[in-house]
């Protein structure tokens, strides 16, 4: 594991941000220490933990992980068969701890290819941090930004208002209808430079991230870094300063 396991105050201090990451090196991390690549998944696990302890303490209003994308079902069946048992305990008994701390769970993607038992461990901890009004994480699960978007296409004529904001409340409902704001900060662990068909219409504007550390070395300490570089950017939304106008 990497030293970002360790605590450490996280010294976001902008308030509200939506930070999303692409959890990404599991399987080679497990390689490259001669493990099966279920360990590493395994390891992401406690990762996908200690990263939202890590979120609570700090001012990220909304967390996004992607967890699976829809194209991830290409991979072979029995990797993909224990993914969902591990993501399956992870929402019966991980993410429920967080519950008594006031962070509503979500998830977002398809639902129709889960498998029942881990849809109903989803349902479960939705119903039961719907009140909760801190944190906010949301998991993309079976998820394709490409498929929102052309999913929220094909019901746009039915709400009869073609406005962006309109577009932008069916891409981004969540399962209680509440749309969520726009992504700030984007991170990929594991050294990749692609988006891999993320929430595409939330990251107009973000803030891109991009890191060589596996995601089960993923800690606060990592967090921290990324949330102090995306303090340095500067974001104009397309605007230039204003001694520069004129």
């Amino acid at each position: 594991m990497s030293n970002g396991n360790g605590g450490g105050r996280i010294l976001a201090k902008r308030a509200g941000l939506h930070v999303a990451i692409i959890m990404d090196g599991s399987g080679r991390w497990a390689t490259a220490r001669g493990l099966a690549r279920s360990e590493g998944h395994r390891a992401g696990r406690a990762a996908a933990r200690r990263v939202i302890e890590a979120a609570t303490h700090c001012d990220i209003r909304t967390l996004t992980l992607f967890t699976f994308s829809s194209d991830n079902w290409r991979r072979p069946a029995p990797e993909v068969a224990g993914l969902l048992r591990i993501f399956e305990g992870f929402f019966a008994f991980d993410v429920r701890a967080f519950v008594p701390q006031g962070v509503r769970i979500s998830v977002v993607g398809r639902r129709d290819r889960l498998p029942a038992s881990l849809l109903a461990a989803i349902e479960e901890v939705e119903v039961a941090s719907r009140a909760c009004r801190g944190l906010e994480v949301r998991f993309a699960l079976d998820y394709s930004g490409r498929g929102a978007i052309l999913r929220a296409a094909r019901n746009l004529p039915k709400t009869h208002d073609i406005s962006a904001a309109a577009f932008t409340r069916l891409v981004t409902e969540e399962t209680a209808g509440k749309p969520v704001p726009d992504i700030d900060l984007l991170i990929r662990t594991g050294g990749e430079l692609r988006l891999s068909d993320c929430p595409l219409w939330e990251i107009a504007y973000a803030e891109l991230f991009f890191t060589p550390c596996l995601w089960p070395d993923f800690g606060p300490a990592e967090l921290e870094a990324a949330i102090q570089e995306f303090r340095t950017r500067d974001r104009r939304f397309g605007q230039i300063p204003v001694e520069l106008a004129g």
